[in-house]
């Protein structure tokens, strides 16, 4: 069975270091990494009186992890100005009711730098803010800074098809 459709020589899966992640409507710039998007379904046993020697396993409630997403330390502010909206030191921790929620989008690219692939990720907010990493006068390393997300679900953008390759 062909792993691709429209390109059916193609064996290699796709790689994991083009991608980009969109909100408001922009990509946010200088990403380094996203972690993985995952979620899990918890597991009820059930038992019948009847048959006490077994148990049944249904589905429970789904849950999403949160995503960490990490940039090296510029100018960019897009991060602290999106984490400031749930908490910030100024005040007695208001938070901004109407845009602290933020719909996401994470494409993936090819090689060719064509998008082969789409997530919405929804109603994400930032449960966790890194403004810099711990310094070290003796160092050589990227400054990143991070942020979590929490969301209440994501799914696949399937308008997005397999792109010919040229």
């Amino acid at each position: 069975m062909a792993q691709f459709t429209v390109n059916t020589h193609r064996f290699d899966p796709y790689r994991n270091f083009k991608f980009k992640i969109k909100w408001d409507g922009k990509y946010v710039a200088g990403l380094a990494k996203c972690s993985a998007l995952k979620k899990s379904t918890e597991v009820k046993e059930w038992r019948e009186g009847g048959d006490p020697s077994t148990s049944r396993k249904l589905p429970g409630k789904t849950s999403y992890d949160g995503i960490t997403l990490e940039a090296g330390v510029t100018h960019d502010t897009t991060f602290e100005e999106w984490a400031n909206l749930i908490n910030n030191f100024q005040s007695d921790a208001s938070m901004s009711l109407k845009n602290f929620r933020k719909d996401v989008v994470i494409d993936v690219f090819n090689l060719q730098g064509s998008k082969v692939l789409s997530y919405k990720v929804y109603r994400c907010w930032v449960s966790e803010y890194q403004a810099l990493p711990g310094l070290d006068a003796g160092g050589n390393e990227v400054m990143i800074q991070s942020i979590k997300l929490e969301n209440e679900g994501w799914e696949r953008d399937t308008a997005v098809t397999e792109p010919t390759e040229s």
